[in-house]
């Protein structure tokens, strides 16, 4: 029981996570601080998954992963769309290489698949240990990228994405655990890692809410500084 309520908390929290992503960059058109090779792996990793649910008969990671894979590639289109340097050829080759060796790697699955005598089930393990370890390259990328620049504009990523990141990745950690499936609960422990980090990133490098005065000097917008403030008017 306990097993299957983590499997549908990973899955409800996987199908919401990057929502407030996608409205921040679709939207808002805000995309500063995204990295392209994540978001080319966050589009390409959910057909890894989906073929890996149609394979071992996992339904759940083939409706989860259908979910996420769409706000995916919409949080892709927007990072191209708003930032044209990283639609030139050489961007996308160094931005690119491990969602085409993915997808390369699932259609060796699927032709393995369709042999005669080989069944679903033995190619599922094999593209599982791909999938973990394509998982756990995809959860450096942006830690990386904001550890990297310190001064780097963190406008374009919503700390919400990274927060329901980190516990459906404790959902899923949980679950693999408890089904015995190496694949989903390595991927799921480097996904954790890499959210908890970009987490502490964001927290640690966002802005004091304040304020410009006369002279440009600013005020942090407190109970004392605002009544100083107001008397002085």
């Amino acid at each position: 029981m306990l097993i299957h309520a983590l499997g549908c908390l990973g899955a409800t929290l996987s199908m919401s996570l990057s929502w407030p992503q996608v409205y921040k960059s679709c939207v808002r058109r805000r995309t500063g601080g995204l990295s392209p090779t994540a978001s080319m792996l966050g589009a390409a990793m959910p057909l890894g998954w989906i073929t890996y649910g149609l394979l071992s008969g996992e339904r759940i990671q083939i409706v989860t992963n259908t979910v996420t894979g769409l706000a995916g590639l919409a949080i892709l289109v927007a990072l191209l769309a708003t930032q044209p340097s990283q639609r030139s050829a050489r961007a996308l080759r160094a931005s690119s290489g491990g969602a085409v060796a993915l997808l390369v790697t699932l259609g060796l699955s699927g032709l393995a698949a369709a042999l005669p005598g080989v069944r679903g089930s033995q190619v599922a393990p094999l593209l599982g240990v791909a999938l973990a370890v394509v998982a756990v390259l995809s959860a450096v990328p942006q830690p990386l990228a904001l550890l990297r620049d310190r001064h780097q504009d963190l406008s374009g990523l919503s700390p919400l994405r990274w927060k329901l990141g980190a516990g459906a990745a404790a959902a899923w950690l949980g679950y693999g655990l408890g089904t015995g499936q190496p694949a989903v609960w390595a991927s799921a422990a480097a996904g954790l890692t890499g959210a908890l980090i970009v987490c502490a990133v964001l927290r640690l490098r966002r802005e004091p809410a304040t304020s410009v005065l006369a002279g440009g000097a600013r005020w942090r917008d407190s109970v004392t500084t605002r009544n100083v403030a107001m008397a002085g008017v």
